[in-house]
């Protein structure tokens, strides 16, 4: 049984697979290995083996954390390894001490009780499920629950779950969580340290890595980053300091040609990776099963990043630095430029911020170790978010008239005259979806598939055949409701003409898009429900979860 439940998940970890039993209970993990591959395979331990942990993650403080524990003799170089040690020192309450992206199971075999814990935001995936015969079990992927639970559901982000309580505790309690209006003024090279050290921080590994670079202010950042500090890391002095990008889009795409112009710009070795609207159509199966969804915008940009993951895994790379998360936290989406006020904008970046972990978080998680490969996003620290999370929404707004655009603050923060991040014209170009980003044809051929295969004959029973969101516990993770541009169903409200114009591309914010939809009627809202339709038709989840 357990067995089988490993061989689903065995694409995220290639390199090792373990397992532990203690009476009825069984830790599997299936290893990517990045940090100490040589002794660092899982389960870990601590000194007498009574404290036993399986994590998918990084710990970025690991090495600080490790002098905090000058009694305790660690049995490898794992960056994880400082969990279970950790847990005999403070208990349970040890989570918010750790600095990285993690999902662990932690079990104390001396009274076993287990605690289960996910990262703040969600950037790794994690699921919880409850078996009829009491059972508790706990995946990266609803792969490995399916056959045996009952019941299963997302594990949320920030929580710990403890076996002692059986339930659930939020561990991450942090200032913008309340959506109180924060007053900090705006410091521009504060802003700028704290998102440096967020990438630095992450250049912590013992194997190949590279950047995902598609042009836009985002990953264009952060390979700048990447690049400017490498050289003096210890990544550098065993793979050397130049940098890998990497970038995929249909032929001529807007992301390629800003890319190539970046890496140049950086001086980076350059990878371009071209796909065609087939190439996606074809892939659209294997990417709702890997990514466990049917989410319309979700799907449309896990299947360039899928496709391209693959690539890159083929050339030996084993993690790549990516720049998600940014317009959650700045009100990057162009529907921000509707925002009517400071305190609306503040408190859709915190609705869009909680929700990570349903949406561009679980694409880069699965859409990449669909392929054995990890993404790392320094937008999603901690501190970083804290930093930027504390201010004033005001220097957030987009006012055009003022010349300020969206991210104008993280643009700003970043012109440096004297030594330049980037080309103007990159600092400032405007917000792009990845979806988008890859080609407009992308989308734009999507539609035109599922109008050619699903006829308004096919339509008339959809309702009943394919009910949204029926409560079976696979479809109740996906979630649903009013989107234009990304937005949430509350940030719909912002203006009374999006009501009719619901595609979650960033084309349907007219008026502010440069190449945004001449024209939305019901036809084009057609065409997303029935992507919608066949995505479901492609891989049902409670069906296509089965492996």
């Amino acid at each position: 049984m357990i067995d089988k439940v490993t061989n689903r998940l065995k694409h995220r970890g290639p390199d090792w697979s373990g397992l532990h039993q203690h009476g009825d209970c069984f830790l599997a993990h299936q290893r990517l290995a990045i940090v100490d591959p040589a002794s660092g395979d899982q389960p870990l331990f601590n000194e007498d083996k009574s404290v036993i942990v399986t994590v998918n993650g990084e710990i970025y403080n690991h090495e600080e954390l490790r002098g905090q524990l000058p009694n305790h003799k660690f049995r490898t170089g794992s960056d994880c390894d400082v969990i279970a040690h950790l847990y005999e020192e403070h208990g349970e309450d040890f989570v918010d001490m750790l600095d990285g992206i993690f999902s662990f199971v932690l079990l104390d075999t001396r009274d076993n009780s287990f605690i289960v814990a996910r990262d703040a935001i969600g950037v790794t995936s994690l699921y919880i499920g409850w078996g009829l015969d009491g059972s508790v079990w706990i995946s990266s992927e609803m792969k490995g629950l399916n056959d045996d639970c009952e019941h299963f559901e997302c594990f949320p982000p920030g929580h710990l779950y403890s076996s002692k309580e059986r339930g659930f505790r939020r561990w991450y309690n942090p200032p913008w969580f309340s959506e109180s209006i924060p007053s900090a003024p705006y410091d521009p090279l504060v802003l700028r340290r704290a998102f440096e050290q967020a990438v630095i921080k992450r250049l912590m590994t013992d194997v190949p890595f590279g950047v995902l670079l598609s042009g836009g202010l985002d990953s264009s950042l952060v390979a700048s980053i990447t690049s400017r500090y490498l050289a003096n890391t210890k990544a550098a002095e065993q793979w050397g300091s130049k940098l890998h990008s990497f970038c995929v889009g249909l032929e001529g795409s807007p992301d390629l040609k800003a890319a190539k112009e970046v890496a140049d710009y950086l001086g980076t070795v350059h990878h371009e990776f071209h796909f065609t609207v087939q190439d996606g159509i074809d892939a659209i199966e294997d990417v709702i099963y890997h990514v466990e969804t049917y989410d319309v915008t979700t799907i449309r940009a896990s299947t360039p990043m899928f496709l391209m993951s693959r690539k890159i895994k083929s050339l030996g790379v084993k993690w790549v630095i990516s720049g998600e998360g940014s317009d959650e936290i700045f009100g990057g989406y162009l529907y921000f430029h509707k925002a009517p006020n400071k305190e609306e904008f503040h408190r859709e970046t915190c609705r869009k911020i909680k929700a990570l972990h349903q949406y561009d978080c679980l694409r880069a998680n699965k859409s990449t170790f669909a392929w054995g490969l990890e993404a790392r996003v320094p937008f999603l620290d901690k501190e970083f978010i804290n930093a930027a999370m504390n201010i004033d929404p005001e220097y957030k707004m987009i006012k055009r008239d003022e010349g300020r655009i969206e991210k104008w603050i993280l643009r700003r923060a970043f012109d440096d005259e004297e030594h330049p991040y980037l080309p103007k014209h990159i600092l400032y170009r405007q917000k792009e979806q990845f979806s988008d980003g890859v080609g407009y044809s992308w989308i734009d051929g999507l539609k035109a598939h599922a109008t050619k295969h699903v006829t308004d004959r096919m339509m008339l029973n959809a309702g009943n055949i394919y009910p949204h969101n029926t409560p079976n516990s696979a479809r109740l993770t996906v979630p649903g409701g009013a989107s234009v541009a990304c937005s949430t169903a509350k940030a719909v409200e912002w203006d009374a003409s999006w009501s009719g114009n619901l595609d979650p591309s960033g084309r349907a914010a007219l008026g502010v898009h440069i190449s945004a939809y001449e024209k939305q009627n019901n036809l084009a809202n057609k065409s997303v429900e029935i992507e919608k339709i066949i995505s479901m038709d492609a891989a049902p989840l409670g069906v296509a979860i089965q492996g």
